[in-house]
């Protein structure tokens, strides 16, 4: 079984414009769509999808529109009330591909009720084949949240871990060596910035660095020293790039042809969804990369954070390189 965890999850709702954003000016919506959503909520949702056995864990109380959305499409969860509303996050795309998103910052944490998600993580990951942090972190929790719950389920027993995060918290829980992390080109040079000396950070932006996966490929070995094991990159339209925890295994970079992009919203949590599941499956690392790649193709495609089924993916499409040693 896999375990999904979302500090901050969300309603996400998604508006899609009938041409390209123009601010300050009023529009037309030619649809919208209101998702249970946070990384870890996507996640398990994609893994619903493809029929694979998961358990997101999260906080909200019951009657909470998250919790009662999940329980629609049947995702196994488990939650602590907090007697706040989760927050709302909104994202706009246009017939461009172009998403602009804004995210509420999410209901205030006690002390209490931190101690409390913690223990319900670790009883619910007992028996977990891999254990994802994933998110951002609403107020009241620690930057250093993520890295005391590795650390608390690594002493419960050996659990595999995985993080999807950014920022000070993504910087923290790297220093407890997590077994995966899954960022995006502008959260690797984020991590890079926190935690790497200035001459070993190439002089690129976040657009550079997405079409440029030697570099990407440098930063992740340069960060190794700092508790970076196994990491899985994804780059939007450049695709993904996997390098392994064993220095001697072969770098993977995974590309696709172009794509029509309806949302980009949640398109790298079904690619971790994606490489996680096959891995539980027993799958090597280049089908575990490819089927990564498809699943986030396919979720980029769909409108929303729509996440898709096993026969909305086109695993032909996606090629699997060995990019360096």
């Amino acid at each position: 079984m896999i375990v999904t965890v979302t500090p901050n999850p969300s309603l996400d709702k998604t508006v899609e414009l009938t041409a390209p954003l123009a601010v300050g000016h009023v529009q037309r919506a030619a649809q919208t769509h209101a998702e249970p959503g946070g990384k870890g909520v996507n996640i398990s949702r994609a893994l619903t999808a493809a029929g694979v056995e998961n358990l997101a864990v999260l906080p909200g109380d019951p009657a909470d529109p998250v919790l009662t959305g999940l329980a629609e499409i049947s995702v196994s969860c488990r939650s602590i009330p907090i007697g706040q509303s989760l927050r709302m996050n909104i994202a706009i795309t246009d017939p461009l591909g172009t998403t602009t998103k804004v995210n509420e910052p999410g209901p205030q944490f006690s002390a209490e009720a931190e101690a409390d998600f913690i223990e319900l993580i670790i009883g619910s990951a007992t028996e977990a084949a891999w254990t994802v942090l994933a998110g951002s972190l609403p107020p009241g929790l620690s930057t250093q949240f993520y890295r005391e719950t590795i650390t608390r389920l690594r002493s419960a027993g050996g659990h595999l871990v995985a993080v999807d995060a950014s920022g000070p918290a993504l910087a923290e829980a790297v220093a407890a060596a997590p077994d995966l992390i899954k960022p995006n080109a502008e959260e690797l040079l984020e991590l890079a910035h926190a935690l790497l000396e200035p001459e070993q950070i190439p002089e690129l932006s976040a657009a550079e660095l997405e079409a440029s996966k030697d570099a990407v490929v440098q930063l992740i070995r340069a960060l190794k020293p700092h508790g970076v094991q196994a990491a899985l990159v994804t780059l939007g339209g450049h695709g993904a790039v996997y390098v392994s925890a064993d220095q001697h295994h072969p770098v993977l970079s995974a590309w696709g042809p172009p794509l029509t992009v309806r949302s980009t919203v949640g398109a790298g949590d079904a690619a971790l969804a994606g490489f996680i599941a096959a891995d539980v499956k027993g799958e090597d690392p280049r089908s575990c990369l490819r089927r990564a790649m498809a699943q986030g193709r396919a979720a980029a495609s769909l409108p929303g954070s729509t996440m898709p089924v096993p026969e909305q993916l086109v695993l032909d499409d996606v090629v699997v390189d060995e990019l360096t040693r």
